[in-house]
């Protein structure tokens, strides 16, 4: 028997996200981003290093490169409080959150689908759908300067 569960591989696609529109708006299929690579964030408001660096990083990306890559967040709570389209407000606007965002169904379906590790965690998916990358954190010199290596591959291949 074989006990190997894992659902995402390097170089293979994703199985498909479980999401919950926050602001009315349509949840995208997965396989609307093919065409230019996808950055998706998983992040919680509670977390200290998703507000203070995740956010502010996957903004930069869509400033830098909204053209060339498509960013969506991923709000997931596998712990703390949970949170209301108030909160959502709120910190879309406190944060200058640039890119769609949604809940995760039931709380981490998606996070836990693909291998998420906390929050932040970052998946990069190529422009044929195919997972490229993921990394757990938000440290600017190992997490999100890896990230920035693995994206620059992507654009300028």
């Amino acid at each position: 028997m074989d006990l190997h569960t894992n659902q995402i591989e390097i170089n293979k696609p994703l199985p498909e996200w479980e999401l919950t529109s926050i602001f009315n708006n349509k949840v995208p299929a997965l396989e609307n981003y093919k065409g230019k690579p996808l950055l998706i964030l998983f992040f919680n408001l509670g977390c200290p290093g998703c507000k203070g660096r995740a956010l502010p990083y996957a903004n930069r990306v869509v400033v830098e490169n909204g053209e060339h890559i498509n960013v969506i967040g991923i709000h997931s709570r596998f712990e703390g409080p949970e949170y209301h389209i108030e909160d959502y407000i709120k910190a879309k606007e406190e944060f200058y959150i640039r890119f769609p965002f949604f809940e995760d169904e039931n709380d981490t379906n998606t996070f836990r689908k693909y291998e998420a590790g906390g929050t932040p965690h970052w998946i990069l998916v190529d422009q044929e759908g195919n997972l490229a990358y993921s990394i757990f954190g938000s440290d600017p010199n190992n997490a999100l300067y890896r990230l920035d290596l693995k994206i620059n591959e992507l654009l300028n291949t």
